[in-house]
């Protein structure tokens, strides 16, 4: 039988398009059609690259038994998490309260009028490891739902209460005392101080990371810490940094052949990855590896950047310019079918000799270190003969190419899209690849012609096709970031006025009156609860972003309300993120650009190689967060870091300044670093 989903915008509905199960999407009709039938909502929540989605698809959801008893009792609702962060993010809050933990899919049964009152993840279609079986659950569940209904409302109203309660404002400065709230918190150089201290406490100095396995990459610790020992000079926060870049580097998270990360890696030795590649892990990353790069000099790093941006460039890339989800787990079914090798597998493909010499340079063995005696690639070493690797490395990758390849999730998300325009922008800045920037243009020209309708914005896209989900925080200050960044690598005022905006809308649509800022708008889709999350997870919370975005936006712009509220925002936030860093890397990373100025440095004078020069020093030495602008001295463009500063004598000169009180300027890169010292 056919279902509700295959006209969906999202590629994980559209993968259930065809399951026996009379799905729906999220929309008031199902909750009518629960009413009219009086059965309870069974909600399952999952995204395209999901391995265990995809098991437990095949297992329950293609199963014709199992699908005819769902239907039967249920009124079935099928959600792509990442089209609706604000429905994951309530019905996750109560996953979590009721079992300890989350994780996806997502498995949760609501009343008729959307409260939960029993929930999950993942369950198998027979009894195992401890889990009732699915169909178990579903018999169990439905004879509560006829015979126990008042222990079911009861539940559903304790579990809403709960989340209701836990999702309140952060406790701190109100609406109306935020110099008084400000004045109230702790030094933030003492803060900060106790905030590296609390994340280099889980720094794994072997293996690099944080924590024990699994491991994800921690790029927004990272840049915390890159910007405290910039300021500080702490060699413990810039060796845990390099230690855990390396060792992602090197690892089997990385892909050696094509470049780019998993999403997360197995074991505590970064070999074994979950193999699904995420848009949002490689931007951070490569963000963060060209900052390294950038600050020490690391051949390593600049080459992980580079190749990372290709694989954003030339995988993760639509026809018209924006950038995809995420590239599948699973291919044909197999988890990570596409990437591991066998040592016959390189000698099939490279000969003898260059087979065992790449086998020894990729560690593949003949036990493996994955299944059936096939390896993950890993470079724990520059090989010897760089040339030579080079050379093979082009040749493995072509043999990988014709392989089948894992499944597109081809949709567009606003504030991912964000970030990668924001990677792309400062990184090329900073590496002098004008190709980088300008493809970061023409994905924030996309979303400009597609996402934005009638003033407002939209979270995601597939095939130029706009969605229907509205955009959420993070997507405004995601956006807001990439296009700040836009700015500075190209000068143009039109991308500094677009980001106004951008935080224009977030300000007026997703504040609470009583301090902070929810994630969805006043004016959306009332849930049971208006989720607001404060830690920063895989990406940047939306209120950190945003308190990121007001910063840098009031830097270039001299507009002082913007930073008041993103310094009214982070003394809110300061007590979560002393008790929890390590879910706070974006905050700690804002603060510390807060704490240094942040650093604003002018560029201006005749275009040519004397001005190149001179801002190319500038990004190579400034901390991160230093915000730049670049002009010819004659036409401010209305920009102010720009207004009233001219070129000496005709020649280019920098200004360095804090709050738009600047040293006097400098004409030679010599000069320049030595104010930067």
């Amino acid at each position: 039988m056919g279902n509700r989903l295959a006209s969906s915008t999202s590629p994980y509905l559209m993968q259930h398009a065809g399951n026996p199960v009379d799905w729906w999407e999220w929309e008031p009709a199902a909750f009518a059609e629960a009413v009219r039938r009086d059965v309870p909502l069974l909600l399952s929540v999952g995204y395209a690259a999901c391995h265990w989605c995809h098991v437990m698809a095949h297992e329950s959801f293609e199963n014709p038994a199992i699908a005819a008893q769902l239907n039967a009792g249920y009124v079935a609702i099928k959600v792509d998490r990442e089209e609706r962060p604000d429905i994951d993010a309530v019905y996750m809050a109560a996953t979590q309260a009721l079992t300890g933990h989350g994780g996806w899919p997502m498995t949760v049964f609501l009343t008729p009028d959307g409260r939960p009152f029993y929930a999950g993840t993942y369950f198998p279609p027979t009894p195992r490891g401890g889990l009732p079986s699915f169909p178990q659950l579903l018999t169990a569940i439905g004879q509560a739902w006829a015979e126990r209904r008042d222990a079911v409302e009861e539940s559903a109203a304790s579990i809403t209460g709960s989340i209701t309660e836990m999702n309140g404002s952060l406790p701190g400065i109100g609406a109306d005392s935020t110099a008084g709230g400000v004045a109230a918190t702790r030094s933030w150089s003492a803060a900060l101080a106790e905030a590296a201290a609390g994340t280099l406490a889980s720094f794994d100095p072997v293996r690099g990371g944080f924590g024990g396995a699994p491991k994800f990459p921690p790029a927004m610790s990272c840049e915390f810490l890159l910007r405290h020992h910039r300021r500080t000079g702490s060699a413990p926060a810039l060796a845990a940094v390099s230690g855990t870049l390396e060792a992602m580097a090197r690892g089997g998270l990385y892909d050696q052949l094509a470049g780019g990360f998993a999403r997360y890696s197995v074991d505590a030795d970064w070999v074994v990855p979950h193999f699904e590649k995420m848009l949002y892990d490689n931007a951070l990353l490569l963000r963060v590896y060209a900052q390294h790069a950038r600050l020490t000099g690391s051949a390593l790093s600049e080459r992980v950047c580079v190749q990372t941006a290709e694989f954003l460039l030339t995988s993760l890339r639509t026809p018209a310019g924006a950038f995809i989800s995420s590239l599948d787990a699973d291919t044909d079914g197999v988890e990570g079918l596409t990437y591991v090798w066998s040592p016959a597998e390189l000698t099939e493909v490279l000969g003898d000799t260059d087979g065992r010499w790449a086998a020894a340079l990729l560690s593949v063995t003949r036990p493996g270190s994955f299944e059936d005696g096939r390896s993950v690639l890993q470079l724990r070493e520059d090989a010897a003969d760089p040339q030579r690797w080079s050379q093979l490395r082009t040749r493995l990758a072509a043999a990988r190419s014709v392989r089948p390849q894992p499944a597109r999730d081809d949709k567009v998300i606003l504030s991912w899209n964000g970030l990668a325009i924001a990677a792309l922008a400062e990184a090329g800045a900073n590496l002098r690849r004008p190709d980088w920037i300008a493809a970061a243009e023409t994905a924030a020209d996309f979303l400009f012609a597609v996402h934005l309708r009638g003033g407002r914005w939209r979270r995601s896209s597939r095939d130029d096709v706009v969605g229907s989900a509205a955009a959420v925080l993070s997507d405004h200050a995601d956006l807001a970031d990439g296009l700040l960044a836009l700015h500075q690598a190209t000068g143009q005022a039109r991308q500094l006025r677009a980001a106004r905006d951008v935080l224009d809308v977030a300000l007026e649509h997703f504040a609470d009156r009583a301090g902070g800022f929810f994630d969805t708008a006043d004016d959306a889709e009332a849930l049971v609860v208006r989720p607001r999350e404060v830690t920063d997870g895989a990406t940047p919370s939306g209120a950190s972003a945003l308190a990121d975005g007001l910063l840098t936006y009031s830097a270039l712009s001299g507009d002082g309300r913007y930073r008041d509220i993103a310094e009214a925002e982070l003394a809110r936030a300061q007590p979560v993120l002393l008790r929890y860093p390590r879910s706070a890397g974006r905050w700690l990373a804002t603060a510390e650009a807060a704490e240094a100025g942040p650093l604003q440095i002018a560029v201006v004078g005749p275009v040519g190689p004397a001005r190149d020069a001179l801002l190319a020093l500038a990004r190579r030495r400034a901390p991160a967060g230093t915000v730049f602008a670049a002009g010819d001295g004659l036409d401010d463009r209305g920009l102010e870091l720009l207004a009233q500063r001219s070129a000496i004598d005709g020649r280019p000169a920098a200004y360095v300044c804090r709050a738009f009180v600047c040293e006097r300027p400098v004409g030679t890169v010599t000069e320049l670093a030595e104010l930067l010292r």
